[in-house]
């Protein structure tokens, strides 16, 4: 019987994929049979996820990447696309920041774009001739609700997701006759460390009573997994998924359409 949503031999680059959904996503991508390539910041924390699938007899490798240094980024590209070119790229490295627009420094600004757009557009701009070359490929961003509703205190987060939306659209319009499809997924909150420690540093003493606060904001009741959002990943890179470019797909709990206050 024919196995829904594999990818086989697919060779796929994850970025941030050391922890947290880009974590979920190599594990997940990993068991559908891609040849996954593992790029983070923290270099033991995506050695740890890489010998994780590969002791279960599927591929993984790790690399040590700053996604806001281009050369380095098309150093790795290269070398990962030596033997057979990339099919699959998950722009998933991304950081936060609390703070409406007089809480947000220079320095904060700055360094949100470096690693929420431009790293996007670093990995974006080296893998792309390489599909287009190989007759094609996928693309998929990790956006955020802030990418298209307002959001408390989130000025520099909501700027940087809202261009990683609009790189989605116009690299699915650009690139569509070279059969690469570019869409973008687009999370409300979701269980991950950074959320934990969020909560530890800032409320101290009360991060029971702060975690069920904010897993209510999500009209559904709760936060949302990191695995639920690795299998619409998975789905958007399979090839039941074909006919679907130039999207943003909310995985929400209802947020953006239910939520009224």
């Amino acid at each position: 019987m024919k196995t829904k949503f594999s990818l086989q031999n697919q060779k796929v680059i994850i970025t941030g994929g050391g922890s947290g959904i880009g974590k979920a996503i190599a594990k997940t991508f990993g068991t559908q049979g891609a040849d996954v390539h593992i790029l983070d910041i923290n270099i033991d924390k995506a050695n740890k996820i890489a010998a994780e699938i590969s002791s279960k007899g599927f591929k993984a490798k790790a690399y040590h990447c700053n996604v806001a240094n281009y050369k380095q980024v098309s150093k790795i590209v290269n070398q990962i696309s030596e033997v057979s070119p990339v099919d699959i790229l998950i722009n998933n490295a991304g950081i936060a920041h609390v703070g409406n627009i007089e809480a947000c420094s220079e320095e904060d600004l700055d360094r949100l774009y470096e690693i929420n757009i431009k790293g996007v557009y670093n990995f974006s701009k080296a893998c792309i001739p390489i599909m287009k070359n190989k007759g094609g490929g996928i693309i998929l961003n990790m956006a955020s609700i802030a990418s298209t509703v307002g959001i408390t205190d989130r000025f520099a987060y909501s700027m940087t997701k809202g261009a990683v939306l609009t790189m989605t659209y116009s690299i699915a319009k650009d690139y569509i006759n070279d059969n690469i499809r570019c869409n973008c997924i687009s999370p409300a909150r979701v269980h991950t460390p950074f959320v934990d420690g969020f909560i530890k540093k800032n409320y101290p003493g009360k991060e029971l009573e702060m975690f069920d606060k904010l897993s209510n904001t999500q009209p559904i009741g709760r936060m949302g997994k990191p695995q639920e959002i690795a299998d619409l990943a998975l789905f958007l890179c399979s090839k039941e998924s074909s006919f679907i470019t130039g999207s943003n797909y909310g995985i929400d709990g209802g947020y953006v359409t239910l939520n009224s206050k």
